[in-house]
């Protein structure tokens, strides 16, 4: 993953003539954090928080708890934090967090007393002003919440602006649990509009309510298929389902492989299944499918939402989707990147189509500081807001310089990045 976004970074310097002076701000960290979390009980465990860069904001990103965090993956994910914020242009750096554990092993005393601990290491080097974490991967709204509590008590802060993701009790913000899938629901209907007026790099899919895919036209609409049906594939298919009738879910697949129906999934009926803890791929609906076949699948659009580096040098060639949409952080591995250009196919980037995530955390702490709460309209509204004017710049660069939408988003949030650090010298 670091490889991947290193790469994406240097590319996108060399488009805009970076010196290697400005090339290296953008690769190096600002700060490692890297220490050894010692429970009551003399478990220990090694944690991790990146800082890659504050130019623009504060340092912004998740903490993750996770048997196979390493030092790499964490300072990849904060780098990335950086440009996802650039891009869509809150005013927020990169950082992220995690601790090398399987959090099910776990006692909830354990798993508290190991969040707690964790903000112990850190109280000096995070803050509403200076870095915001929020929940990631194996962490949620209760543990944000022992964290908010922990920080409170060594700091005497009140805000609850440290982090964000927190309870809605707890100063959590309205829409944030589907903030990430809504965003992916709001960048694929944009890109879809621009195309049906000629001003999207890739004019294969029209409109919303009538599509073509190279000559062959799509009355009904386009059809999907979705890896990774947890919580933000599921949230983007049932607010899909609910906005875009025409859109139809194909397939859905989760750790345990899934099913295709081509007459179409109802994405609340997966979800009221997977509710119940039974694996998709024992859905009655359809036929099973593994997550390798889904991805080769003859449809519209690919949704990636569960893991990094899913497709890859080996598979790419036979992905048929004409748009692939990174929910999940790096789902597309750089050496796909060329295979899949040389056949048309538009990767809608992660630094874009998963911001939703971090743009409502951004108005989390936005309704924090001013110790406010919105309602959820208002939220949705603002997320939009901020996710169209990105779309459309990043698909107008990509169109006016020939890149791709990957290149083109890099290329906006490094150009942002660069003029914030030379802004301070």
């Amino acid at each position: 993953m670091l490889t991947t976004a290193h790469n994406a970074i240097k590319k996108a310097a060399k488009s805009l003539d970076l010196s290697p002076e400005q090339l290296e701000k953008l690769l190096s960290v600002e700060a490692a954090h890297e220490f050894d979390i010692v429970l009551k009980n003399g478990k220990s465990y090694k944690g991790f928080r990146m800082q890659h860069s504050s130019a623009r904001g504060p340092y912004k990103g998740g903490i993750r708890f996770h048997p196979e965090v390493d030092f790499d993956e964490v300072r990849a994910l904060a780098t990335l934090m950086s440009f996802k914020t650039a891009a869509v242009n809150i005013p927020l750096g990169g950082g992220k967090g995690g601790v090398v554990v399987d959090p099910k092993a776990l006692s909830e005393a354990e798993l508290e007393e190991l969040a707690r601990e964790y903000v112990r290491h850190l109280e000096k080097h995070i803050g509403p002003h200076k870095d915001v974490p929020a929940p990631d991967v194996n962490t949620n709204p209760k543990i944000i919440d022992w964290m908010v509590d922990e920080y409170g008590k060594l700091t005497g802060d009140t805000s609850r602006a440290t982090f964000t993701g927190k309870s809605i009790a707890q100063g959590g913000s309205e829409g944030r649990d589907a903030a990430t899938g809504r965003g992916g629901v709001i960048v694929l209907k944009t890109l879809l509009e621009l195309a049906a007026k000629g001003e999207q790099p890739d004019n294969r899919i029209h409109s919303d309510s009538g599509a073509s895919r190279g000559n062959v036209p799509f009355s009904k609409g386009l059809t999907y298929a979705l890896q990774g049906f947890g919580n933000v594939g599921a949230f983007f298919a049932e607010i899909a389902e609910r906005e875009h009738p025409n859109w139809k879910l194909a397939a859905a697949t989760d750790s345990s492989g899934g099913v295709l129906s081509r007459s179409g999934l109802s994405a609340a009926e997966l979800s009221d299944w997977k509710s119940n803890k039974k694996r998709l791929k024992d859905f009655g609906t359809g036929s099973q499918i593994t997550n390798e076949e889904l991805l080769a699948l003859d449809v519209d659009v690919l949704i990636l939402a569960a893991l990094g580096g899913v497709v890859n040098q080996s598979n790419q060639a036979e992905v048929k989707a004409k748009y692939i949409l990174e929910l999940a952080n790096g789902p597309v591995d750089s050496t796909a990147e060329e295979g899949l250009a040389s056949r048309n196919v538009t990767v809608v980037p992660d630094i874009l189509a998963n911001a939703g995530g971090v743009i409502v955390s951004y108005l989390e702490w936005l309704q924090n500081l001013d110790n406010e709460h919105w309602d959820l309209d208002l939220v949705n509204k603002r997320l939009e807001e901020y996710l169209v004017p990105a779309v459309k710049e990043i698909a107008k660069k990509s169109k006016t310089d020939g890149s791709t939408l990957k290149e083109a988003a890099f290329s906006v949030a490094a150009e942002r990045i660069v003029s914030a650090h030379e802004s301070k010298k």
